[in-house]
């Protein structure tokens, strides 16, 4: 294992505990003021399609903002996880139409349950949020190291160039994440404090 794995594997442990240790009240606060941070970006007022994803755990919530872009008349895009760890994408259709899906070892997802699109599917977004543990002022992001985002991540450096956003609670925004040369930075970190434009497109 290299240096800059174990570092970021440290600082996944330490960031997956205090998320451990936050209520339910404290999710539902930090999703309404996220989502009202984020809906005020131009990137998502003036996006037809959004890749987004159902937060889960100790994740800054996703519902209200997913809810909105909705009721706007966006196109959101919901991953399903594949054997391999590959995303599939999937619309999303409302709170109702999504599954809880358990994989063992894993935390239970919630996934749309529409037709599969393909993982090319993302490709066509506008927008792609991201989610992450941590995020630095430069924008490199840190996951959770499954790999699923490297993929997605690799397919939209083929061709597309979305705004690439990430959600996190304030103290997630670091001032350094440990990085790696594949690593891609991210446009925007939305904390509920504000939203931190980190580069420009393009």
């Amino acid at each position: 294992m290299s240096g800059i794995d174990a570092a970021k594997r440290r600082l996944r442990r330490e960031l997956l505990e205090v998320r451990s240790r936050l209520t339910g009240d404290d999710a539902r606060e930090v999703a309404t003021v996220l989502a009202g941070r984020a809906l005020l970006l131009p990137e998502l007022a003036g996006a037809r399609t959004v890749a987004a994803y159902v937060s889960v755990g100790g994740e800054p919530g996703t519902g209200a903002l997913l809810e909105e872009l909705r009721r706007r008349g966006t196109r959101v895009l919901l991953p399903v996880l594949l054997p391999d760890d590959d995303l599939d994408w999937a619309e999303y259709e409302g709170p109702d139409a999504l599954a809880e899906v358990g994989r063992a070892g894993r935390l239970t997802l919630r996934e749309p349950s529409g037709p599969r699109l393909g993982p090319e599917a993302v490709t066509g977004a506008d927008v792609v949020l991201l989610p992450g543990l941590a995020a630095d002022r430069a924008g490199t992001r840190l996951g959770r190291g499954g790999g699923s985002y490297d993929r997605v991540l690799a397919r939209l450096a083929a061709g597309a160039e979305p705004a690439l956003l990430v959600l996190l609670h304030d103290h997630e925004l670091l001032a350094e994440v440990p990085a790696e040369p594949h690593d891609r930075p991210v446009h925007v970190v939305v904390t509920p404090s504000g939203a931190h434009r980190v580069r420009q497109r393009g």
